[in-house]
C-alpha cells in the first residue's frame, strides 16, 4: 500500500464512519478499486479497517470529551455512594445512568462479534451483493424509523430499554453496508429519541465496541494488505482528522434536517451498484 492509497483511505473512514452511509462499503469500493484488497485473505482488510477506526475513536474521544469525564466521574461516584450507603450526589445520577446504558448497550455486539467472528471476517462480508442488499435494506428501514418515530425524547431522558433496541441494532452493523451509525441512530428513532439524541448516544456507544475491535485486531493489521507502520499510522490519523470534522457536521445538520439525504445517497449508490452486478461489469469479489 502507498503513502497516497492510506491517505485516502483515511479520509474515506473519517468522512463515512459517523454519517450513515457505512464506512466499511465505502473502505471496502475503494481497497477493490485501488487493488488494495487480497481476495484470498479477507481477514486482513477486516483488520485493517478495525485498527484505522481507532483514529475515529480518538475523534469521538476528544468530541465528547466533557462528557465522557462526567460519565466516568458521574459513574464511579454515583455507584460508591450507592455501595456504601452514604449520600449521593443527585447531580451525578444522570452521568451514572448513562454509563450503565453505553455498557449495557455494548452487550449484544460484544456477544455477536465474537461468536461470529470468522464469518465477519471471512469473504461474505466482501462480497458485494451482501454490500449492495445492506445499503439498499438501510436505506428503507431508516425511512420507516423516519416516518414512524416520534422523536420526543432526549438525552436526559434515555431508558433502559432504549439502550436495548440500540444496542441489539448496532449487531446489524457487522454487516458490510449497514452502517453501525446508521443502524444506531435507525434505532433511536425507533425508540423515540430525537435525531440529534440518537446520534450523540450512537456515537458514545462507538468508544467500546470500536476500541475493542482495534485493538482486537492490532496484530493482524500490521500484516494487512502490505500497509507498514507508516502507512497504517497515516491512515489512522488522517481518519481521526475527518472524523472529528464528520462529527460536528451530523449533529449540526440533524438538529434542523431529516436523515433522508443519507437514505437518499444509500439508495443511489446501491442501485448503482446492483446495476454493476447485474451486468456482470464488476464481481461480487
Amino acid at each position: 500500500m502507498s503513502i497516497w492509497q492510506a491517505i485516502i483511505l483515511g479520509i474515506v473512514q473519517g468522512l463515512t464512519e459517523f454519517i450513515p452511509i457505512s464506512s466499511t462499503a465505502h473502505l471496502t469500493l475503494a481497497g477493490k478499486l485501488m487493488g488494495s484488497i487480497n481476495p484470498d485473505q479477507p481477514e486482513q482488510w477486516t483488520a485493517f479497517i478495525a485498527v484505522i477506526q481507532l483514529g475515529t475513536l480518538v475523534a469521538v474521544i476528544l468530541y465528547f470529551l466533557p462528557d465522557l469525564f462526567m460519565i466516568v466521574r458521574g459513574f464511579v461516584s454515583y455507584n460508591l455512594d450507592l455501595i456504601t450507603r452514604k449520600r449521593t450526589d443527585r447531580g451525578e445520577k444522570h452521568w451514572a445512568w448513562l454509563g450503565w446504558l453505553i455498557i449495557v448497550g455494548t452487550i449484544p455486539v460484544g456477544l455477536v462479534g465474537l461468536l461470529f467472528r470468522h464469518t465477519i471476517e471471512g469473504k461474505l462480508t466482501k462480497n458485494l451483493w451482501v454490500i449492495t442488499c445492506s445499503m439498499l435494506g438501510l436505506a428503507i428501514v431508516l425511512t420507516i424509523a423516519e416516518i414512524v418515530g416520534r422523536r420526543q425524547r432526549d438525552m436526559e431522558q434515555l431508558k433502559m430499554s432504549d439502550a436495548i433496541i440500540i444496542g441489539v441494532a448496532q449487531c446489524f452493523a457487522l454487516m458490510p453496508g449497514s452502517s453501525r451509525s446508521g443502524t444506531t441512530i435507525t434505532g433511536g428513532l425507533f425508540s423515540g429519541l430525537t435525531r440529534e439524541a440518537a446520534a450523540r448516544y450512537s456515537f458514545l456507544l462507538s468508544i467500546p465496541a470500536v476500541g475493542a475491535s482495534g485493538l482486537l485486531e492490532l496484530p493482524k493489521a500490521l500484516h494487512s494488505v502490505h500497509a507498514g507502520w507508516l502507512q497504517l499510522t497515516i491512515a489512522t490519523v488522517v481518519s481521526g482528522v475527518f472524523g472529528y470534522a464528520s462529527i460536528a457536521f451530523l449533529l449540526r445538520y440533524l438538529q434542523r434536517h431529516t436523515t433522508y439525504l443519507f437514505v437518499g445517497y444509500r439508495l443511489g449508490l446501491g442501485l448503482v451498484l446492483l446495476v454493476l452486478l447485474v451486468s456482470g461489469k464488476v464481481g461480487a469479489y
